[in-house]
Protein backbone atom coordinates (compact mmCIF):
# COMPACT_ATOMS: atom_id res chain seq x y z
CA UNK A 1 0.00 0.00 0.00
CA UNK A 2 2.83 2.05 0.43
CA UNK A 3 4.00 2.71 -2.90
CA UNK A 4 0.30 3.64 -3.60
CA UNK A 5 0.89 6.11 -1.56
CA UNK A 6 4.16 7.40 -3.44
CA UNK A 7 3.14 7.28 -6.98
CA UNK A 8 -0.37 9.08 -5.76
CA UNK A 9 2.28 12.02 -4.84
CA UNK A 10 3.30 12.08 -8.30
CA UNK A 11 0.12 12.27 -9.57
CA UNK A 12 -0.88 15.04 -7.14
CA UNK A 13 2.57 17.26 -8.32
CA UNK A 14 0.62 16.81 -11.85
CA UNK A 15 -2.57 18.34 -10.32
CA UNK A 16 -0.50 20.90 -9.07
CA UNK A 17 1.21 21.39 -12.15
CA UNK A 18 -2.31 21.99 -13.47
CA UNK A 19 -3.26 24.73 -11.18
CA UNK A 20 -0.11 26.94 -11.49
CA UNK A 21 -0.86 26.58 -15.46
CA UNK A 22 -4.01 27.90 -13.99
CA UNK A 23 -6.24 24.75 -14.80
CA UNK A 24 -8.36 21.86 -13.25
CA UNK A 25 -5.89 20.28 -11.28
CA UNK A 26 -6.56 16.73 -11.46
CA UNK A 27 -3.24 14.75 -12.32
CA UNK A 28 -2.93 11.41 -13.53
CA UNK A 29 0.27 9.11 -13.97
CA UNK A 30 0.97 5.39 -15.30
CA UNK A 31 3.12 2.85 -14.08
CA UNK A 32 4.34 -0.34 -14.80
CA UNK A 33 6.48 -2.33 -13.18
CA UNK A 34 6.76 -0.01 -10.32
CA UNK A 35 8.28 2.57 -12.83
CA UNK A 36 6.55 5.62 -13.87
CA UNK A 37 6.38 5.36 -17.89
CA UNK A 38 3.71 8.67 -18.46
CA UNK A 39 2.50 11.55 -17.10
CA UNK A 40 0.02 13.96 -17.60
CA UNK A 41 -2.67 16.47 -16.07
CA UNK A 42 -6.16 18.56 -16.54
CA UNK A 43 -5.56 20.82 -19.71
CA UNK A 44 -9.19 21.31 -20.35
CA UNK A 45 -8.94 24.99 -19.92
CA UNK A 46 -4.58 25.32 -21.12
CA UNK A 47 -5.34 24.04 -24.42
CA UNK A 48 -9.02 24.67 -25.04
CA UNK A 49 -9.53 21.41 -25.03
CA UNK A 50 -12.65 19.18 -24.60
CA UNK A 51 -10.92 15.66 -23.82
CA UNK A 52 -7.95 16.71 -22.29
CA UNK A 53 -8.82 15.17 -18.95
CA UNK A 54 -5.81 14.33 -16.94
CA UNK A 55 -6.08 10.67 -17.27
CA UNK A 56 -6.37 11.46 -21.05
CA UNK A 57 -3.19 13.46 -21.26
CA UNK A 58 -1.90 10.74 -19.33
CA UNK A 59 -2.27 8.14 -21.56
CA UNK A 60 -1.31 10.37 -24.88
CA UNK A 61 1.67 11.11 -23.20
CA UNK A 62 2.41 7.35 -22.78
CA UNK A 63 2.84 7.41 -26.71
CA UNK A 64 1.66 4.32 -28.62
CA UNK A 65 2.30 1.08 -26.22
CA UNK A 66 1.56 -2.26 -26.83
CA UNK A 67 -1.41 -3.49 -26.11
CA UNK A 68 0.19 -6.10 -23.87
CA UNK A 69 1.87 -3.34 -21.71
CA UNK A 70 -1.41 -1.63 -20.83
CA UNK A 71 -2.29 -5.02 -19.26
CA UNK A 72 0.48 -4.82 -16.99
CA UNK A 73 0.14 -1.10 -15.93
CA UNK A 74 -1.77 0.44 -13.10
CA UNK A 75 -3.54 4.10 -13.20
CA UNK A 76 -3.13 6.68 -10.61
CA UNK A 77 -5.41 9.56 -10.59
CA UNK A 78 -5.95 12.22 -7.98
CA UNK A 79 -10.08 12.17 -8.63
CA UNK A 80 -12.40 9.08 -9.71
CA UNK A 81 -12.09 8.82 -13.50
CA UNK A 82 -15.28 10.29 -15.67
CA UNK A 83 -17.22 8.25 -18.22
CA UNK A 84 -15.38 9.23 -21.01
CA UNK A 85 -11.65 8.44 -18.96
CA UNK A 86 -13.36 4.93 -17.98
CA UNK A 87 -14.05 4.15 -20.93
CA UNK A 88 -10.17 4.90 -21.94
CA UNK A 89 -9.56 2.60 -18.60
CA UNK A 90 -11.94 -0.21 -20.66
CA UNK A 91 -10.06 0.25 -23.89
CA UNK A 92 -6.47 0.45 -23.13
CA UNK A 93 -7.64 -3.00 -20.44
CA UNK A 94 -5.76 -1.36 -17.60
CA UNK A 95 -6.63 -3.69 -15.00
CA UNK A 96 -5.70 -1.28 -12.05
CA UNK A 97 -7.02 2.05 -11.04
CA UNK A 98 -5.87 3.91 -7.93
CA UNK A 99 -7.94 6.93 -6.74
CA UNK A 100 -7.29 9.69 -4.93
CA UNK A 101 -10.49 10.62 -4.06
CA UNK A 102 -14.06 10.40 -5.12
CA UNK A 103 -16.38 13.12 -3.16
CA UNK A 104 -15.65 15.62 -4.98
CA UNK A 105 -16.69 13.38 -8.52
CA UNK A 106 -17.45 9.63 -8.59
CA UNK A 107 -17.44 8.56 -11.92
CA UNK A 108 -18.62 5.03 -13.34
CA UNK A 109 -16.46 3.15 -10.42
CA UNK A 110 -18.75 0.76 -10.47
CA UNK A 111 -18.94 -0.38 -13.94
CA UNK A 112 -15.26 -0.08 -14.03
CA UNK A 113 -15.60 -3.00 -11.15
CA UNK A 114 -18.15 -5.02 -13.33
CA UNK A 115 -15.64 -5.14 -16.21
CA UNK A 116 -12.76 -6.57 -14.28
CA UNK A 117 -10.60 -3.21 -13.12
CA UNK A 118 -9.07 -3.21 -9.90
CA UNK A 119 -10.51 -0.05 -7.90
CA UNK A 120 -8.46 1.30 -4.84
CA UNK A 121 -9.46 4.78 -3.43
CA UNK A 122 -7.00 6.37 -0.96
CA UNK A 123 -9.53 8.53 -0.06
CA UNK A 124 -6.43 11.78 0.35
CA UNK A 125 -7.43 14.66 2.10
CA UNK A 126 -4.84 16.65 0.11
CA UNK A 127 -6.71 15.62 -3.01
CA UNK A 128 -10.05 16.66 -1.72
CA UNK A 129 -8.54 20.09 -0.36
CA UNK A 130 -7.02 20.43 -3.91
CA UNK A 131 -10.50 19.93 -5.46
CA UNK A 132 -12.19 21.71 -3.19
CA UNK A 133 -10.17 25.13 -3.07
CA UNK A 134 -10.13 25.02 -6.82
CA UNK A 135 -13.74 24.46 -6.52
CA UNK A 136 -14.41 27.27 -4.41
CA UNK A 137 -11.96 29.58 -5.91
CA UNK A 138 -13.56 29.04 -9.65
CA UNK A 139 -16.98 27.87 -8.98
CA UNK A 140 -18.13 29.07 -12.44
CA UNK A 141 -15.38 27.15 -14.06
CA UNK A 142 -16.45 23.97 -12.40
CA UNK A 143 -19.78 24.00 -12.98
CA UNK A 144 -19.51 24.04 -16.71
CA UNK A 145 -16.97 21.06 -16.66
CA UNK A 146 -19.40 19.25 -14.62
CA UNK A 147 -22.40 20.36 -16.20
CA UNK A 148 -20.59 18.10 -20.05
CA UNK A 149 -20.20 15.25 -18.15
CA UNK A 150 -23.53 14.21 -15.74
Amino acid sequence: MEKHYMFMKKAIEEAKKGLKEQGIPIGAILVKNDEIIARGHNKLLQKNSVILHGEMDCIENAGRLKGVDYKECTLYTTLSPCDMCSGLILLYNIPKVVIGENKTLKGPEDYLRENGVELINLDLEECKTLMNDYISENSEIWDLELEKIK
